[in-house]
């Protein structure tokens, strides 16, 4: 029962607060791939 409530609670804790540091390695990463998409592309057309 208590194992429950604490679960219960760490996961409202974690979905209250959004991580600022998962959202900043979101955006990097899709800033990324954008990157490596549009290098793809110039190669492309160079080749």
């Amino acid at each position: 029962m208590t194992r429950n409530t604490r679960r219960a609670r760490a996961i409202a804790i974690a979905q209250a607060k959004p991580n600022a540091r998962m959202v900043a390695l979101r955006y990097l990463m899709l800033a990324a791939g954008a990157t490596a998409a549009s290098l793809a592309l110039l190669l492309s057309h160079f080749i």
